[in-house]
C-alpha cells in the first residue's frame, strides 16, 4: 500500500457517516435525548478516556483484550471507555455524592469495543442510554423498560419486541439443583452464551438427575407471555426463586399501566451476565438483526465499587443498530432536501444574500449560489441539489 492508499484508510472497525445517514443518525440521536428529558433524565457527558482499573469495576468478564488501552505520562493506564454504565457509576458516586436520590441521568455518546467487526457492530460505536440509581423497586424497573420501549419509538422505529429475563430466577433455581460452584459457573457460562448443545452436555456430564437436567435443558428457552410465569413456579420451591417470579409480574402490572405491555415477551433465557446483573434483564429485538437493539437491567452492586452502595437500573441502546433496523424496515436514510435555491446574476450578491438571511430567519433551509450564474444554471443547480423553490435575482 503506497502513502497515497494508507492517506484514504480509516481505522479498522470504524465508518464515515455520509450525509443522509449523518442527518438520520442527529435525528435519532435528538429524538432519544428528547424523549429521556421528557422522563426526568439528565444528560452527562463522561470522558472518552478513563483510568483502566475503574472502567473494569463490576464484572466478572475479562473486558481488557476488548479494550483500546493507552499510557499517560505517568505511565498509568488508560483505556477508551467501552460502554457507559461504569462511568456514570463513577460520576454518581464522586460528583453527585451528596444528590438525593433516586438519581436519573442520560447520555448519548461514542463507545469503543476492540471485537470482530460486523454488521451491526464496530468498535466504534454509539449508544444512548439511561442510569436510575437509588431505588430497588419493580416500579423504577417497569421505569426503565418503558423508557426503552418508548425511546426506540420516538427513534422511528416500528416493529420490535422486548424479551424480558431474571438473573436471580435462573440463579436461584441453579442453586435449588444442588450444582456445586464450578458445575453452576460452567452452566451459568452456557446459557450467558445462549449455548444449548453445550448445556445438553453439561446434563449429562454433571451427573443430574432426570428432572434437573429436564430443568437445566429447559431454562434458556422458557420463552412466552404470561403463561410462562406459572411454568416457571412451577418448575422450583427456592422462595429466592418464586420471588423472582413475582418481581416479573409486578414489572408486567406496571408495563400495561405505562401502555407497552403488548411489547413485551418473558424469556427466562436472556441473562447477559451473571457476574454483573442482579434482577430482571432485557433485550429489545427487530425482525431480521441477529443481536439485540438495547439492553439492561438492574445492577445493584456496581456502585459499591465506587463506594457509594447504591441499588441502579439502565440500560443502553445501540444508534448504529437502530438506524440498520430502521433501513431493513423501510425507513432508512434519506437525503434532506433544501427549501429554496438563491441564485442571482451579476452584481445581484448583497441583495441575494440578504434574501437568504430573511428565508432563514423564517426557518427555511436555504443554500446560496457562490458566484452568479444564468438562470438556466440556476434551474439546473436547484434541481440538483433537490430545492424544493428556485429564487433567482437577475
Amino acid at each position: 500500500m503506497n502513502n497515497r492508499e494508507a492517506a484514504l484508510k480509516i481505522p479498522y472497525g470504524t465508518r464515515d457517516f455520509l450525509p443522509a445517514e449523518a442527518a438520520d443518525k442527529r435525528r435519532v440521536e435528538s429524538a432519544i435525548a428528547a424523549a429521556f428529558a421528557a422522563w426526568g433524565y439528565d444528560e452527562v457527558v463522561t470522558p472518552t478516556i478513563e483510568y483502566i482499573d475503574n472502567l473494569t469495576k463490576g464484572s466478572e468478564v475479562v473486558l481488557e483484550p476488548h479494550m483500546f488501552k493507552l499510557f499517560d505520562r505517568d505511565n498509568r493506564t488508560l483505556a477508551l471507555r467501552h460502554e457507559m454504565t461504569t462511568p456514570i457509576a463513577r460520576l454518581a458516586a464522586s460528583r453527585f455524592k451528596e444528590a438525593g436520590l433516586p438519581l436519573r441521568l442520560s447520555y448519548v455518546s461514542d463507545v469503543f469495543r476492540y471485537e470482530q467487526a460486523q454488521t451491526g457492530r464496530q468498535c466504534e460505536f454509539f449508544q444512548a442510554g439511561v442510569e436510575l440509581m437509588g431505588s430497588d423497586n419493580a416500579a423504577a424497573d417497569a421505569e426503565i423498560i418503558a423508557l426503552a420501549v418508548k425511546a426506540i419509538e420516538a427513534a422511528g422505529l416500528d416493529d420490535f419486541t422486548v424479551c424480558l429475563g431474571q438473573v436471580d430466577y435462573v440463579r436461584a433455581v441453579l442453586r435449588e439443583l444442588g450444582l456445586d460452584d464450578e458445575g453452576r459457573r460452567l452452566v451459568e457460562q452456557a446459557m450467558e452464551k445462549h449455548d444449548l448443545v453445550g448445556l445438553e452436555k453439561l446434563a449429562r456430564r454433571l451427573n443430574l438427575s432426570k428432572s434437573a437436567a429436564e430443568i437445566i435443558r429447559e431454562l434458556p428457552v422458557l420463552h412466552g407471555g404470561s403463561e410462562l410465569l406459572a411454568r416457571a413456579e412451577a418448575l422450583t420451591d427456592s422462595e429466592d426463586a418464586q420471588a423472582a417470579v413475582y418481581n416479573l409480574r409486578s414489572i408486567r402490572a406496571l408495563l400495561a399501566d405505562y401502555g407497552v405491555a403488548d411489547r413485551v415477551v418473558f424469556d427466562l433465557g436472556v441473562i447477559r451476565d451473571f457476574g454483573y446483573y442482579t434482577g430482571m434483564v432485557f433485550e429489545a429485538y427487530a425482525p431480521g438483526l441477529g443481536f439485540p437493539l438495547a439492553g439492561g437491567g438492574r445492577y445493584d452492586n456496581l456502585l459499591a465499587e465506587f463506594g457509594r452502595p447504591c441499588p441502579a437500573t439502565g440500560f443502553a441502546l445501540g444508534i448504529d443498530r437502530l438506524m440498520l433496523a430502521k433501513e431493513r424496515q423501510g425507513q432508512g436514510a434519506v437525503w434532506v432536501a433544501r427549501d429554496v435555491y438563491v441564485a442571482y446574476g451579476p452584481g445581484k450578491i448583497s441583495e441575494a444574500i440578504r434574501r437568504t438571511m430573511e428565508l432563514r430567519a423564517a426557518g427555511k433551509t436555504v443554500l446560496t449560489a457562490l458566484s452568479s450564474e444564468t438562470r438556466a444554471q440556476a434551474e439546473a443547480e436547484a434541481k440538483s441539489q433537490q430545492a424544493a423553490e428556485l429564487i433567482y435575482i437577475g
